[in-house]
């Protein structure tokens, strides 16, 4: 089942990082590497056009208070978004059913791709939502093409659950991996469900 989540203030601070509620004051930030075309691409939406629309997303962030803003400390300026979202098809999944997880996803500035500051961000997130918050397990989705986002999970320590074709806010189709982690700290064994799809190996 998807656990109840919210981030309530909490802040998280890594070596380089602070990951923390997004503010209004990030729209400039936010605007500044939401705008590059090919970094929304990768995720499955659109570069922002124009600040209103990065405002808009601002707002929908703010309010709905599941992603966290990532900022960092020496360049001081937000450079990307981590959010805490629901899995999909939890009607159906029903390995999930007597568990609490959710889904992450997670958009990074062209400028500081390569650095090793996703992984950073995520390994974070992953440590609070399973040491302090108690969840179960975590999913986390790729697009085929997405080489980085990949790897990114393969460090983590995701590993490939599904193989999929997954709507994307572009109004296209993609073949894509969504890859899940479970808690290390639990005795959990899954009952997986719809074999057509399924590529996890314990």
């Amino acid at each position: 089942m998807n656990a109840e989540f919210r981030i309530n203030g909490k802040r998280i601070e890594t070596e380089r990082l602070v990951l923390r509620p997004f503010l209004n004051s990030d729209l400039d930030d936010f605007y500044e590497y939401a705008k590059v075309d090919g970094v929304g691409e990768m995720a499955g939406w659109r570069h922002h056009e124009n600040k209103q629309k990065s405002q808009e997303i601002l707002q929908n962030f703010i309010s709905e208070d599941k992603t966290f803003a990532i900022f960092h400390k020496k360049d001081g300026k937000v450079i990307g978004s981590l959010g805490v979202e629901k899995y999909g098809k939890e009607e159906v999944l029903s390995e999930f059913f007597d568990y609490k997880g959710r889904e992450i996803g997670y958009v990074l500035s062209k400028d500081y791709w390569g650095k090793g500051l996703m992984c950073e961000a995520v390994n974070a997130v992953i440590n609070y939502l399973f040491n302090e918050l108690d969840l179960d397990f975590l999913t986390c989705g790729y697009y085929d093409f997405n080489f980085q986002s990949k790897r990114v999970q393969e460090k983590c320590g995701f590993k490939p659950y599904r193989s999929l074709v997954m709507d994307t806010r572009l109004g296209t189709k993609e073949k894509g991996t969504l890859n899940l982690l479970a808690n290390p700290k639990k005795q959990i064994v899954f009952k997986f469900s719809h074999p057509e799809t399924l590529i996890y190996a314990e």
